[in-house]
């Protein structure tokens, strides 16, 4: 009953922005990377299913990216996340502050929780079928048989079909059968330092594992400017990055439904410091409006 209210809910959100939807964006979506956009022809192809994945520690920044891949793609438009429930107690609750900061307006932004695997795919689905929205998220966690190579077909026709861009996050996930256009796989880097020692912006080593029309397996760093709502190159540090502690566990541990370790909180420690999500939140989500 509770995921049937959530999805009812959604549909009378998404009839309100479909009556009111400003125009849309033409061509692929540009990272801002001269590189990465050439090895995609120009960019991330607009109205097509992408997938990005973490495994263990890299959760975190798989999600902070997928979400300023979702904020290129977007542009004006209204952003919808879904996220499965048991991912905040692993990943940190989305923060409306932290996301204002990487330039995400929670205005804009409409944050779906989902009861598990198949209700997520059930309401993204629903959102990317809506042609007013700039971009969908869908943020699972594991590898469920609800998530198979139909399911992704299906998110990828109904994207061709309104053009809406979506993202698929895989959280403590193997890459698996899917008609994504592109999947990523993502790890967190030091970013470049700012002006007397502050920290720089969410900095990312992300390897392009698929790409349909070209050869996949190449790799960069690239780091979020805020200001201009973009990536750019990032080169390597001179400096030394300190090792992880000795004592840091290197195996998974159990998470919301038995998987693998999720990694560290959206609490910005895993992407810039300065609070991407955060458990004392009083649950208000990332301060967008909440479908359910």
């Amino acid at each position: 009953m509770a995921a049937q209210e959530t999805l009812a809910r959604l549909r009378r959100r998404l009839a309100v922005l479909e009556a009111g939807r400003p125009g849309a964006a033409a061509g692929p979506v540009a990272l801002g990377v001269a590189e990465v956009d050439g090895a995609l022809g120009g960019g991330l192809a607009r109205g097509r299913l992408h997938e990005v994945v973490g495994e263990g520690a890299d959760a975190a920044p798989a999600a902070g990216f997928a979400a300023l891949l979702a904020l290129r793609a977007a542009g004006r438009r209204t952003l919808v996340w879904v996220r499965q429930e048991g991912l905040s107690a692993e990943t940190g609750r989305l923060y409306g502050p932290g996301l204002a900061e990487l330039g995400i307006d929670p205005a804009r932004l409409v944050v779906v929780s989902a009861r598990d695997a198949a209700a997520g795919l059930r309401s993204g689905l629903e959102a990317v079928r809506c042609a007013a929205l700039g971009a969908v998220l869908i943020e699972l966690w594991g590898e469920p048989k609800v998530l198979d190579l139909t399911a992704t077909r299906r998110l990828s026709l109904a994207a061709e079909a309104s053009g809406v861009t979506a993202l698929l996050v895989r959280i403590a996930a193997r890459p698996g059968p899917s008609a994504a256009a592109t999947r990523w796989a993502v790890r967190s880097v030091a970013s470049a330092p700012l002006p007397a020692g502050a920290p720089g912006g969410p900095a990312f080593a992300v390897t392009l594992l698929r790409h349909r029309g070209s050869a996949a397996g190449r790799g960069w760093h690239v780091e979020w400017n805020r200001d201009d709502a973009c990536f750019r190159a990032l080169a390597p540090l001179s400096r030394a990055v300190a090792a992880l502690p000795a004592g840091r566990p290197a195996g998974p541990r159990a998470g919301p439904d038995g998987g693998g370790e999720a990694g560290r909180g959206l609490d910005g420690r895993g992407l810039d410091g300065r609070g991407l999500g955060s458990h004392g939140d009083g649950g208000r989500g990332a301060g967008g409006r909440r479908a359910g």
